[in-house]
């Protein structure tokens, strides 16, 4: 559980498995194959087939291997592997009245402790879709469109939002933002921790 009651996530999900998804999500963001982070960890390439199926034991050693071979971390391969795309829609999340007033909110994205977020007002007409490169390793963005419709997110991956609807996705990929309509109005938030 966390300190605040809320039950932590990773404490459900089973450790071999978030080191086999932590293992395919380094080694493919590295552009490696198993063959070659095997040769550079110095290990057996069924070894790390093996923890990247999540049927293998790794052990302290292997992962310090393995992070240095891949120029991570050693917590980055104990960590849950995050949802790349999540969408909200209008209407849909938990919502929270206000006591005395017409009022609701309903909470999007809890920032993680020490992050770091920049808030933008987008504009956008409909046209050539602005396509963004890789942010800086860990970033995300998280948009709610407030006018229009646009097709966002990772590039390949991108999904159609309307007025109202919230989307959040990793920043540190390729992604795109297209105006759908005229007068496309948008706010984005880019978190990095």
């Amino acid at each position: 559980m966390s300190g605040n009651g809320v039950p932590d996530e990773r404490a459900r999900v089973n450790p071999k498995q978030l080191v086999a998804a932590a293992l395919r999500r380094e080694r493919t963001r590295a552009g490696l194959s198993i063959a070659e982070l095997a040769r550079r960890a110095g290990i057996g390439k069924s070894t790390l087939s093996q923890l990247e199926s999540g049927e293998g034991n790794p052990s302290v050693e292997t992962l310090w291997s393995l992070s240095n071979a891949l120029g991570v971390q050693f917590s980055d391969l104990l960590d849950s592997p995050s949802r790349p795309v999540e969408v909200i829609r209008f209407g849909d999340g938990p919502v929270i009245a206000a006591a005395t007033a017409e009022y609701t909110t309903t909470l999007l994205s809890p920032a993680p402790p020490h992050s770091r977020r920049d808030m933008y007002l987008i504009r956008a007409e409909p046209g050539v879709p602005k396509v963004s490169a890789p942010h800086v390793r860990g970033a995300v963005e998280h948009v709610v469109i407030s006018a229009g419709s646009a097709r966002l997110g990772p590039v390949g991956a991108a999904v159609e939002l309307r007025a109202g609807d919230f989307v959040t996705y990793p920043g540190d990929v390729e992604h795109v933002f297209e105006a759908l309509e005229p007068g496309t109005v948008a706010v984005m938030i880019t978190e990095v921790s």
